[in-house]
């Protein structure tokens, strides 16, 4: 019978990491809620009656308003397409305090460096309560990821079943799955701003092509003269609007995206280093 090697899990308990729970409703209700409101700021406040000189007393869904007393008012006149390109900037707003509560949580307190410098130096004095009790003191990702290899590398300072280089991967897998459980937390709603950043421009852009074929056609019924291109101006006036909402929204969600993955970053390299710190000082002190 062919004899069998004990492997790196051989006489380990089952990885004491738990899965998160959380809640995808903020991905699907924040969308909806945003472009919902993206229309009233867009029916109500920027097509307001009170705001045209020839307000459409028929009102309705999108009453056709003309002559605007302001700027503001002359969003209106975008088209239908502002309410939409209202909401994407709600959502951007939206996503960007979600994500900032978040990361600000996964951050933990103070530095991760610090934190790191720490668990390391009480490791080296084989301290390993001392180091967990950093972690509770630390909080955040990085801490919570720490804490999942401490709690496997105390239990392999009192294995005798397993060798050296078992006991490592041991410890190294447990903190792959901790690891794994909290990535995605940092990472998810993120596809929302990358999306607006380059969604928001082509819907801009279609805004303004709709508006320039109203203009256009509204001048090919016209005919020339004065008038026709003055209508021709306002006409482009409007449609640019689109033109306008689209890029700062775009360029909003981008800024906004570049700020958390660089978080997410740092906190990444945070969860790595804890992962070498971990396996090398068991592997130096108890071989």
């Amino acid at each position: 019978m062919a004899e069998t090697k004990p492997t790196a899990t051989a006489g380990v308990k089952a990885t004491s990491v738990q899965a998160k729970k959380s809640s995808n409703a903020i991905s699907w209700l924040a969308p909806i809620i945003c472009i919902f409101v993206g229309y009233l700021i867009w029916r109500f406040v920027f097509g307001a009656a009170s705001g045209f000189d020839s307000p459409d007393p028929s009102g309705g869904f999108w009453p056709k308003h003309q002559k605007p007393k302001s700027a503001m008012n002359g969003i209106y006149e975008g088209g239908i397409i502002i309410p939409f390109l209202i909401g994407m900037f709600l959502m951007v707003v939206t996503f960007s305090i979600e994500r900032w509560l978040t990361i600000r949580k996964a951050l933990g307190n103070g530095s991760i460096a610090d934190f790191i410098r720490k668990v390391q130096y009480h490791l080296a004095n084989r301290n390993i309560d001392a180091a967990m009790a950093e972690c509770d003191k630390q909080r955040g990702s990085v801490a919570n990821v720490m804490r999942a290899g401490l709690r496997r590398y105390k239990e392999m300072t009192s294995n005798s079943e397993l060798g050296t280089d078992q006991k490592v991967l041991a410890i190294q897998k447990e903190v792959e799955e901790a690891t794994a459980l909290e990535l995605p937390m940092l990472q998810k709603n993120l596809v929302f701003l990358s999306t607006i950043t380059s969604v928001g421009t082509l819907v801009a852009l279609l805004g303004t092509v709709m508006g320039m074929i109203r203009s256009f056609s509204a001048l090919g019924q016209e005919g020339g003269g004065a008038g026709a291109a003055t209508q021709l101006a306002v006409g482009i006036s409007e449609a640019l609007y689109n033109t306008a909402l689209g890029i700062g929204t775009s360029a909003f969600a981008l800024i906004m995206y570049n700020i958390f993955t660089t978080k997410i970053d740092s906190i990444t390299y945070g969860i790595d280093e804890s992962g070498f710190t971990l396996t090398q000082s068991f592997a130096s002190l108890y071989k």
